[in-house]
């Protein structure tokens, strides 16, 4: 029994290899990019707009009021991240029902890619809204004593999200896999489904660690005292 899709070798010559950690990622990006390819090809603009276009305005209207919930003013700046996030890690894990299909989050390659992500969008998000000195200056809150910290918070936080996503989705495949080893009937189908609805929540609890953790770099900074004559 694989742990993750890392041990599935398409292709190898010397070092270089093609796994199914590879090839499932690409295979999901593709359908992906062609799936939002085809739902937004028919946008209107006009106030006749049709059910399927109602339904998707509906739903990014709700993501966005999430986003500002999270305390991101601007949450139209931040959707095409988080949301691109968010589809990624869900179709990930709703693909399972595809039979030879192992999603790439159950592979810590994959979620510490995607921590990488949100590791470099945090700072960026934070210059662009507080400037280079402003987001810098953050680290050194409340006190340049707790520079060292800050740093060590920042790069744990990274470990912990790819760790995380990694643990849950891989133990949700283990348990599936030994289910229909043990009982191959009716008993592994519900805990597939509930795999599947586990990971939508870890999706969504991925999602908004992300919004969190950029709220966090651009929340408005305490203006400093006026000099006093």
């Amino acid at each position: 029994m694989r742990l993750s899709p890392d041990g599935m070798i398409f292709w190898q010559r010397g070092f270089v290899k093609l796994n199914g950690t590879i090839v499932f990622t690409w295979a999901l990006m593709l359908v992906l990019a062609a799936g939002s390819k085809l739902i937004t090809r028919s946008l209107s603009m006009d106030l006749r707009r049709s059910r399927w276009q109602n339904l998707l305005e509906i739903i990014v209207t709700g993501i966005e009021k999430q986003i500002e919930e999270i305390g991101l003013r601007h949450p139209e700046k931040y959707l095409g991240f988080l949301g691109t996030l968010f589809l990624f890690v869900a179709a990930a894990n709703l693909f399972t029902v595809v039979p030879g299909y192992e999603p790439p989050t159950s592979s810590l390659s994959t979620t510490a890619a995607l921590a990488l992500c949100v590791f470099v969008a945090v700072p960026l998000f934070g210059i662009m809204d507080q400037g280079v000195g402003g987001y810098l200056r953050s680290y050194l809150e409340p006190t340049f004593i707790m520079l060292p910290f800050n740093i060590i918070s920042e790069l744990s936080r990274t470990l912990a999200l790819a760790v995380r996503l990694f643990g849950n989705m891989m133990s949700g495949a283990m348990l599936v896999a030994i289910l229909l080893t043990i009982t191959p009937f009716l008993f592994p189908a519900v805990m597939t489904a509930l795999g599947l609805l586990t990971g939508m929540v870890q999706a969504y609890i991925f999602t908004i660690l992300a919004a969190v953790y950029i709220a966090a770099a651009t929340r408005p900074r305490k203006p400093e005292p006026a000099p006093q004559n």
